[in-house]
């Protein structure tokens, strides 16, 4: 089967593509897997460096400004050109779109070519391109089962998780504490702001830290994403053994399994990972998303009791540490927490998505 993976531009939309690619990859070698993002997105370091082709095209995201807007629209006129030549010469058996500005160039040529689509929605509430696009493709893999109410009534919809759980599911939490030299015994944080990192959570957990508020048999991994992690590093200065500082975590399965509590943001990949392995969470919505899509996303987490919202604006060191080590002192919390965590999962995510995708293909 030959596959063409249309989307980037943030680690949500490519993780579960890769995740879905080397799934396919296990399933049968004899399976080709291309993908297309764009020069400036995320993808096109991470999926050359994961061992797959990328082909890119021009595209950008929606913007108000006239002038803005007319750059967006002659880009996806380029960006449609390019994945019209794409197409034909891959000849792709399906077509998969896993969201982002990037998908609509290649996910509108291929409906206009009768290539069989499929669209892969991460987030509760979809994105401005799925939306649009539901109703006139194969199928609508979601991720939540709460999402099919926001698409059209003409879609055809099918739960399938998001395949990034698949990956996370495998790993156990001995081993996760190993990886850091972690005594399986101490409480394990894990803090991250999701591919890019996150400033505001940076500061707090900086101010945190500083302020000595880390519990005795706490550990902490954290990752603060490129672009932040020199001026974190220079600010905490000499970090104690049981704090590891990352800018950025190809380990991340590893890290999520030695967690005992997860803070970070609440983009869709994230609670498709914390949920495969039932880790507990203290959520920090993203304010700056379109949509306000990631406490759409926390919310379903926080409704069935596997997680703690706190939105940006309330998000201080103070706070945080009264969350802490109130979760952290009360095991029946910390386990309920767990359990209602794990139930949200769906580790078989990749293998579902696989299946719809050799049925449209057939």
């Amino acid at each position: 089967m030959k596959i063409l993976i249309g989307g980037g531009g943030t680690g949500g939309h490519i993780y579960p593509a890769l995740a879905l690619a080397r799934f396919a990859q296990a399933e049968n070698s004899a399976n080709d897997i291309l993908f297309v993002g764009t020069e400036k997105g995320l993808e096109n370091k991470i999926v050359p460096s994961a061992g797959f082709c990328l082909k890119t095209v021009p595209a950008r995201g929606f913007q108000r400004n006239f002038k803005q807007f007319g750059l967006v629209v002659i880009d996806l006129i380029n960006g449609l050109k390019q994945a019209s030549r794409i197409i034909n010469e891959f000849k792709p058996n399906v077509i998969l779109g896993t969201g982002g500005y990037v998908a609509a160039p290649l996910v509108i040529s291929g409906l206009l070519k009768r290539c069989p689509v499929v669209l892969h929605e991460q987030n509760a509430l979809p994105g401005l391109v799925n939306r649009r696009l539901a109703p006139f493709v194969k199928r609508v893999c979601i991720s939540f089962a709460e999402t099919e109410k926001w698409l059209s009534r003409f879609s055809r919809v099918e739960y399938t998780g998001n395949p990034r759980a698949t990956e996370v599911a495998k790993l156990t939490r001995e081993a996760g504490c190993r990886h850091f030299g972690f005594d399986p015994k101490d409480k394990n944080i894990l803090v991250y702001g999701g591919s890019r990192g996150a400033l505001q959570l940076n500061r707090v957990i900086t101010a945190y830290l500083k302020a000595n508020l880390l519990p005795e048999g706490v550990n902490m991994i954290f990752v603060t994403g490129e672009i932040y992690y020199r001026n974190v590093s220079e600010e905490l200065e000499l970090l104690a053994d049981r704090i590891k500082l990352y800018p950025y975590l190809e380990e991340m399965p590893e890290a999520l399994a030695a967690a005992d509590l997860a803070v970070t943001r609440s983009g869709a990949t994230t609670l498709a990972e914390i949920t495969a392995l039932g880790v507990p969470a203290l959520l920090v919505p993203s304010p700056n998303v379109v949509d306000n899509h990631q406490y759409y996303n926390a919310r379903l987490l926080a409704d069935t009791k596997a997680a703690i919202i706190i939105e940006e604006k309330d998000f201080a060191y103070r706070r945080l540490q009264q969350e802490v080590e109130r979760i952290l002192s009360e095991p029946n919390l910390l386990e309920n927490m767990k359990k209602n965590s794990k139930r949200m999962g769906v580790t078989d995510a990749a293998e579902r998505l696989y299946q719809c995708l050799q049925e449209v293909a057939s």
